[in-house]
Order: structure tokens, then C-alpha cells, then sequence
């Protein structure tokens, strides 16, 4: 077996890129797996990109080479936007190559990629007409332009056919696969196909437990920052927040003026490490559905218990009373109740839910469990084909 992975880095490493290095990494490590990756640009290169994305006959001449080149059994792509586009998707059925995608993200279904806007969650996206409104609001980037031609080359891929032609798409939880599925998208329900992320568990430093929650992540509406800050802001909780965004000034008020709140700033990954270990527990207050949050998984990794919003991922992730507890999303209010529940446990309550985290992460979320459902995937792929 052999598989070819596909994938564009955003211009700015994110998730996306890093979800990719790792599942690719672990198929390389096994001698199974060669990659061809392109990289989205900035400046006019970067504006080239965006419009070529439609049909980019560059970007699929490379690629043909890359099958010839490699032979591969299936091609496995992660994110397609802006400097390789769907036209990978032709070219690999052109080449009677079966392929399987990776949706990280909403953006097939909503240009900015998120159910999120103005603070609101966005239902609108089962209607199966083209999202104007998502285009008059300027979703992407806040681009009217921009947003349109996103939406437009998602729209017009669907109307030839384009995503119908991906043989398995890989969602991160059952959650996001029932939205594909409800969705105006028009691709049959078997063709969607759950694996969670996963993360390599760090190694335990034993660091002593404090009493403080921890937040980390971007500071950003979405995130549900200030659910954080009005729930902590007129409690007796300590909270220490990591990370940066566009919320970094309003966090940096509300510690100034609340002596329990600290913000330790980016982290860098051992840093990450540490604050979860010296933790209580993470605080996951998100407003949106989410993929599949990584530092809920590495947070479960280290076998901390996670207090989050009630709906999407988190929702499936969280099992309430058992490894986290989870609260109303948006619900400010219900979260400070969540918190005072914890406080109350005693040091066996607490540990309990410790170990439910930690075994949660081996049953689920390990290197190994990853490894054996994708491979599984591509085989039964192979069978059918």
C-alpha cells in the first residue's frame, strides 16, 4: 500500500498544517506514505493563487507528475485551499486513483470555514442556494470580493460534480459528519467516514496541581473569551489564560483589573505542557462547533479534566460528570456554576475524573487507535476499488 499525500500550507502554520505533518508523519514512519505539498503565498503571488483555485492547471500538471512518479494505491488530501484547488480531485479520478479528503473545517459548506458569525452560529448553510448573505457580510477575510469567489468556487465544483467524485471524506466526530450529511452538499451519507485526531502523549513531569483553571487558545469572539472573562471577572476563581489574537487587549484589561486572572501569553509547547499539567482543569468555552479542538486531546493526553460548551465537538468529546463537565454554550452564568460543582469535589472526585481523561485519550485519541482506523480506511478503499 501506498498513499500520496496531498496538502497547501495556510500562510500563516496553523492547526490545519500541523494536523497534517503528524498524520503524515506516522504513515511515513511506517513506510507507507510520499507527500506533495504546495504553499499559499502572499502579496500578487497569493492573489494569483486565489483566483487560479477555480481551475488551477498548474497545480494539477504537478500533480500528474507526482502520480507517475509515486504510483500511489489512494491519495489522501488535506486542505485544498487556495494553491492546489478541487481540480485535484479530477485529476486523481482521472488517474483511476481512489481519494480520500480530510475536511479540517465548514468550507464547503460556509466560506470562512466556521458555522460562526457576528457572535452567532450560522444556520443557513442547508438551504443549497449560493450564500449570498455569507458574501454580503464578508465572512472571508472581510471580503466581499474575496468572499464571493471562495463561495463561488466551492458552488461551482459542486455543480459539475466535482466533490460527488471523492471517494471517503474523514470528519473528526460524529457531530461534524451529521452536518455534512443534513448539508445541501447532495454527497451520500456512507461516503463520510469518523477518525478523530490524535496527539503523541507528552512526557509527565509530575508537576504539584494547583487550583487554578486554564484557558488556553486563540483570543478570538469565537473562542467564547468573553464568556471566560465575565464568568471569572465577578468570581472568587482563579484563571490563567494562554495565547494570543485579536482579544489580547481586552484580556490584558480584565487582569489588570482582576488580580485572579493572569495572562501568561504564547506558549510554547512544552509551555503548553506545563500549564495543563499545574492546571485543575482546561476551560473550553467555544461558541462554535469546532473540529476537533487539539488541546482537548492534549489536555486528556495528561489527564486533565476539561470544563466546556455543550455543543459540537466539545459535546462529543466531554462526557459530563465522567472526564470534564460541560455548560450551555454562551451561557456565562451556567459556567460559573460548572465551577463552583468542581471546587466542591474532593481529591478522590477529582482524580477520578483524571484517570476517566487519560483512559478516554488511550481508548480514542493515542497514535496507535489513529493509525489502525485510517489504515483500515484506505483498505476497505482499495477492496471496493
Amino acid at each position: 500500500m501506498k498513499i500520496l499525500f496531498l496538502h497547501t500550507y495556510y500562510l500563516q502554520k496553523g492547526g490545519e498544517d500541523a494536523v497534517f505533518e503528524q498524520d503524515y508523519k506516522l504513515l511515513e514512519k511506517a513506510g507507507l506514505a510520499s507527500s506533495l505539498r504546495f504553499r499559499n503565498l502572499s502579496g500578487w503571488q497569493g492573489g494569483l493563487q486565489f483566483l487560479l483555485s477555480i481551475w488551477n492547471v498548474f497545480a494539477a500538471r504537478k500533480l500528474m507528475r507526482a502520480i507517475r512518479k509515486e504510483q500511489p494505491d489512494i491519495i489522501h488530501m488535506h486542505n485544498l485551499h487556495f494553491a492546489i484547488g478541487p481540480i485535484a480531485i479530477r485529476v486523481a479520478k482521472k488517474a483511476g486513483i481512489p481519494v480520500v479528503l480530510t475536511l479540517h473545517n465548514f468550507r464547503l459548506l460556509y466560506p470562512s470555514g466556521i458555522l460562526f458569525r457576528d457572535d452567532n452560529l450560522v444556520s443557513e448553510v442547508m438551504s443549497g442556494k449560493f450564500p449570498w448573505k455569507a458574501v454580503r457580510n464578508k465572512v472571508y477575510r472581510n471580503s466581499l470580493l474575496q468572499t464571493f469567489w471562495l463561495a463561488f468556487v466551492v458552488w461551482f465544483h459542486k455543480k459539475i460534480g466535482t466533490w460527488n467524485m471523492t471517494d471517503r471524506y474523514i470528519v473528526q466526530t460524529g457531530f461534524s459528519r451529521d452536518i455534512f450529511v443534513r448539508s445541501s452538499l447532495g454527497i451520500p451519507g456512507e461516503k463520510f467516514l469518523v477518525n478523530p485526531n490524535f496527539v503523541h502523549p507528552p512526557q509527565r513531569k509530575s508537576i504539584p496541581k494547583r487550583d487554578h483553571f486554564l484557558f488556553i487558545g486563540r483570543l478570538s469572539s469565537e473562542k467564547g473569551i468573553e464568556i471566560l472573562l465575565d464568568s471569572f471577572s465577578n468570581s472568587e476563581y482563579e484563571l490563567q489564560i494562554a495565547g494570543d489574537g485579536p482579544l489580547t487587549q481586552r484580556v490584558s484589561e480584565h487582569c489588570n483589573k482582576n488580580e485572579r486572572i493572569k495572562y501568561l501569553g504564547k506558549l510554547d509547547r512544552q509551555g503548553v505542557y506545563n500549564a495543563l499539567e499545574e492546571c485543575s482543569a482546561l476551560i473550553f468555552p467555544s461558541i462554535w462547533f469546532e473540529g476537533m479542538p487539539m488541546t482537548i486531546l492534549e489536555a486528556f493526553s495528561l489527564g486533565v479534566p476539561v470544563i466546556a460548551s455543550d455543543d459540537g465537538a466539545m459535546s462529543v468529546l466531554i462526557r459530563h460528570g465522567y472526564n470534564g463537565l460541560l455548560f450551555d454554550m454562551g451561557n456565562a452564568e451556567d459556567l460559573k456554576i460548572q465551577l463552583g460543582y468542581w471546587n466542591r469535589l474532593d481529591a478522590g472526585e477529582r482524580q477520578r475524573f483524571s484517570v476517566n481523561a487519560l483512559n478516554e485519550f488511550e481508548q480514542k485519541y493515542s497514535p496507535t487507535e489513529y493509525k489502525t482506523n485510517i489504515i483500515n480506511i484506505y483498505n476497505q478503499l482499495m477492496d471496493a476499488n
